[in-house]
């Protein structure tokens, strides 16, 4: 599986967590460091940050991709519409978590979001009134 890493750079610990709550190698890391001028419009930087991915039409289709999503919501909530454009449906996302107590700070690998599924839940329920 490619991950997409658009926060900090993981630790070899979390990405062997990733691979044990995904079942999947993780067999390539694209890192693509995020850092946007709140004083500049979002959009034209999101368009030159995907620039900067190296995956083709067809990979973007068919390849098995998660996502590290960084860490500001207005960033990320652009950058999963760009995805499900891409892709054709949202791509699952990594959460990570504070270590309790661990000086200095470190995280961990808290779960796996399958944000597709969570889509075609919330669909179902738009029809039966839920």
């Amino acid at each position: 599986m490619i991950l997409l890493n658009f926060a900090h750079p993981l630790t070899a610990e979390q990405k062997a967590q990733i691979e044990a709550l995904t079942g999947e190698a993780v067999e390539r890391v694209i890192a693509v460091p995020v850092h946007f001028d709140n004083g500049q419009p979002f959009l034209p930087q999101l368009e030159a940050l995907m620039a900067r991915v190296p995956l083709n039409a067809e990979a973007w289709q068919t390849a098995r991709i998660l996502v590290n999503p960084p860490s500001l919501n207005f960033i990320t909530a652009l950058l999963l519409a760009e995805l499900h454009g891409r892709m054709g449906y949202f791509p699952p996302i990594v959460r990570l978590r504070p270590v309790p107590g661990a000086v200095p700070p470190r995280y961990e690998v808290a779960e796996i979001l399958n944000l597709q599924a969570v889509r075609e839940e919330a669909r179902a329920r738009r029809y039966d009134g839920a």
